[in-house]
């Protein structure tokens, strides 16, 4: 299938996408969102808007602090929405089942599971470019991924851009030397590579390249390395140097040390990161939650590195001590951002989900309450109040609490059946069948596969024959 040009779609598509482009100038996220979204709705092929949609959504997901923890609860939470999806692939539907998937990857953009299906849909599709355009954020929020060096590299060489493969494969050869496959990979990007002028060689052959429009050579160098999806350590050490000349020149601009402390964290500096991030923290005032929440990012991060050295390794041991001191940190650490920043309801939300995984039932309930008043958690915190409820037997009050959720959810999505399924399994457990059976039917009738809702609504009607 072709790829549809802005010149090519719609009127109606053409001008969601224009106002999706303006809000995601003027910072609206929600509102581009929704709007690139109506757009792809209309066109699927039309990969610009969906471009622009990734990039918007990466920007909302980076602004509300995600990390590890969110990858985590989003994986959870968005279990049903890509099995859906798998469901559409196996059965031959792979653009539906991108669709499907858009709905969890808004949330989290930078699943790295989500990633995964999507990649076996766009190539079923023969739209690869929705996956390497997926694949490309992805790298440049982990650029040592390894799985994602492999996969975008292998896509580069099918959609005929060879030099972007060979920088994805020489990254990845470096990270894992005695890859053969990469090395073999390596090997054919590069010879594909010198036999082709791709658009920046044609560009300077023909006189009007991007460096004859910038006056600064130097500038033009710090561009071109900032813009490249993988860095070179001689890349790396020239952005490094840049940004603490601009840190010099500027020691009041929070942003250029955010940019270092990226560009440390990216090459495994952890602590240098971590360092530049508290200089900012201080520069600030002490109190910022999205620095906050950076610092504790790289921590992360670092914990992973430390992990997967150690799982390499082969230390056992020492890989679950290390994974108990993790999960310990995030407790900890969203325990005290709760206490630091007592207004921010998306801290309360996730401390509220640790705490109701950790069995704290009553502690859960707290935080949910409290996080409700965030819109956009609000359904999803009576959800888990409801269940808090049920979990304590308090079947009434959780009633109450699953039929508010059902009442904001309009369309019977994988967000609405879960929450009427354990409305559904509330009535039960409070002897309340005839209702209970209702509900499930409610399921039955759109989604007979779902969980057990078939057995539920069945068993009440006679056999065949």
């Amino acid at each position: 299938m072709a790829e549809v040009t802005l010149e090519q779609v719609p009127q109606k598509a053409k001008d969601l996408f224009n106002r999706g482009f303006t809000a995601l100038e003027r910072g609206n996220l929600d509102y581009a969102l929704d709007m690139f979204t109506a757009c792809l709705q209309l066109e699927p092929l039309f990969h610009q808007a969906r471009r622009y949609l990734r990039a918007a959504e990466v920007k909302q997901f980076k602004s509300r602090g995600g990390n590890a923890l969110t990858h985590m609860i989003a994986s959870l939470t968005g279990l049903p929405t890509v099995l859906t999806a798998q469901a559409l692939l196996n059965a031959g539907k792979p653009m539906q089942a991108i669709a499907t998937l858009e709905k969890v990857l808004r949330k989290d953009p930078l699943n790295l599971s989500y990633t995964k299906v999507l990649i076996k849909a766009s190539e079923a599709a023969g739209e690869e470019e929705i996956a390497v355009q997926t694949l490309a954020m992805l790298l440049e929020a982990s650029p040592h991924d390894t799985f994602v060096l492999n996969e975008l590299g292998k896509l580069y060489l099918k959609t005929e851009r060879p030099r972007q493969a060979l920088e994805c494969f020489e990254t990845l050869c470096e990270l894992k030397p005695n890859d053969s496959a990469a090395r073999k990979y390596l090997k054919d990007a590069s010879a594909i590579n010198s036999m082709t002028k791709d658009g920046w060689a044609e560009a300077a052959a023909s006189g009007k390249g991007y460096r004859s429009l910038i006056r600064d050579e130097k500038e033009a160098q710090i561009l071109e390395k900032e813009n490249k999806a993988v860095k070179g350590q001689s890349d790396v050490e020239m952005l490094i140097a840049e940004n603490k000349a601009r840190i010099q020149r500027e020691p009041g601009n929070i942003n250029y040390r955010r940019a270092l402390a990226q560009l440390y964290a990216g090459n495994q500096m952890f602590e240098d990161a971590i360092r530049t991030l508290q200089d900012a923290l201080a520069v600030s005032g002490g109190r910022d939650p999205q620095l906050d929440q950076s610092i504790t990012t790289v921590r992360l991060q670092a914990f992973e590195h430390e992990i997967k050295r150690l799982r390499d390794a082969g230390m056992t041991a020492a890989t679950q001590a290390k994974e108990q001191e993790r999960d310990q940190f995030v407790f900890s650490d969203v325990q005290d951002r709760v206490t630091r920043y007592p207004n921010d309801l998306q801290v309360k939300y996730e401390f509220g989900m640790m705490l109701y995984e950790q069995g704290k039932i009553n502690e859960a309930i707290q935080q949910f309450q409290a996080a409700q008043r965030n819109a956009q958690r609000r359904v999803s915190c009576l959800y888990y109040i409801g269940l808090c409820f049920k979990s304590k037997q308090q079947y009434d009050m959780a009633i109450d609490q699953l039929q508010r959720a059902v009442a904001e959810l309009v369309v019977m999505d994988d967000q609405k059946k879960a929450v009427v399924y354990e409305l559904a399994q509330a009535f039960e457990s409070s002897g309340r069948m005839a209702e209970a059976v209702e509900h499930y039917k409610q399921i039955y009738q759109l989604d007979i596969g779902y969980r057990d809702v078939a057995a539920k609504v069945e068993r009440g009607y006679p056999k065949a024959g």
